[in-house]
């Protein structure tokens, strides 16, 4: 059998050795969140059909619209996880606080909590384009046995034991990482499959993509604005193309294969960024660094950031190892003057 032919499954029970603390826990939880990808990416191929497009009603933590899309999407995630009795805590990107699970049987013995993003980008939901799923793994830091408590979520990026995404695009694609390099699996849609399809991925050191809306151009910090310039100057191997879809795991998948820098800055509207550290950013940041390209919130690593509240928002530029270097200058230079 070829390595694209491994599936998703075989991978899990093959490199299982490899993790740090090897029960098989965290191989149960890899294979609930293929469970409920697979679902997610049944309702979303369907949603031109069924009553799933558009607002449904309510606001989600951070006050913004929540689509029905994203509803659905969350509570399949959260059953997949909760039914398995695999994980202690899970906190969500559409939830105000965090969700403490206590399984009768073992009385808090699980050892993980997972962090996730249900439904990236769902803004582009109603018009068909790519939207994706984020998620991030930590092993629990207080005593096993007791409740999870605020501080299990409030970990450092690097203390992730695995993050990954589920892109819903032209084909739908789950990418992870236990720590041990990227590799990105393709659903076949026929026997509800995945296939190891893209072995050991790797961001170019370089690349000629730059991903950011443009149209908040005007708010951004005078170093960015220097650098978008700088990207689109004819020189060298300059201009960059444009390319933002405005769902983070498709910029992010695109550039990692092609090469390419993503930037969500701080702006005027935006003071601290709009992207959340806990539920993109950190998951994004280690696949990043685990496929050789970096990520920042224009100054220092994103997974050095010591997270201080759930919903906490950074700016992010991530990508390409030089480009990214390139940007983070820019920004210094301009932040002296």
């Amino acid at each position: 059998m070829t390595k694209k032919n491994k599936t998703l499954g075989e991978f899990i029970i093959e490199n299982q050795r490899a993790f740090p603390y090897s029960t098989g826990e965290l191989s149960k939880l890899i294979n609930a969140i293929r469970l409920a990808a697979k679902v997610v990416n049944h309702e979303v191929n369907k949603a031109g059909l069924v009553d799933v497009l558009g607002s449904s009603g309510d606001i989600n933590a951070q006050g913004e619209d929540q689509q029905k899309l994203d509803v659905l999407a969350n509570e399949k995630f959260i059953q997949s996880l909760t039914n398995r009795e695999i994980v202690c805590g899970i906190a969500s990107e559409e939830e105000d606080n965090f969700v403490a699970i206590n399984s009768y049987d073992n009385n808090n013995q699980n050892k993980y909590v997972v962090l996730f993003d249900p439904l990236d980008g769902s803004s582009n939901i109603d018009v068909n384009v790519s939207v994706g799923t984020i998620f991030s793994v930590y092993r629990r830091i207080t005593p096993i046995g007791t409740p999870v408590t605020i501080e299990d979520f409030l970990q450092p990026g690097r203390d992730q034991v695995a993050a990954g995404y589920i892109v819903y695009g032209t084909s739908t694609m789950l990418v992870y990482t236990t720590g041990h390099g990227v590799n990105g699996f393709t659903l076949n849609p026929a026997i509800g499959t995945f296939y190891l399809s893209h072995p050991n991925m790797q961001y170019p050191e370089d690349g000629s993509i730059y991903s950011v809306n443009e149209g908040n151009y005007v708010h951004f910090p005078e170093g960015v604005k220097k650098y978008i310039k700088y990207c689109q100057m004819e020189e060298d191997d300059r201009p960059y193309t444009s390319r933002y879809i405005g769902s983070l795991v498709s910029d992010f998948h695109r550039n990692m294969i092609k090469g390419g820098i993503f930037l969500y800055p701080e702006s005027s509207k935006a003071v601290n960024g709009k992207l959340r550290l806990l539920y993109e950013c950190n998951p994004m940041a280690f696949l990043a660094e685990q496929a050789g390209g970096k990520a920042s919130d224009g100054s220092q690593a994103i997974l050095d950031i010591k997270p201080t509240e759930l919903h906490q928002r950074v700016p992010f530029y991530c990508g390409s190892k030089n480009m990214v270097t390139k940007a983070e200058s820019f920004i210094a230079d301009y932040k002296t003057n």
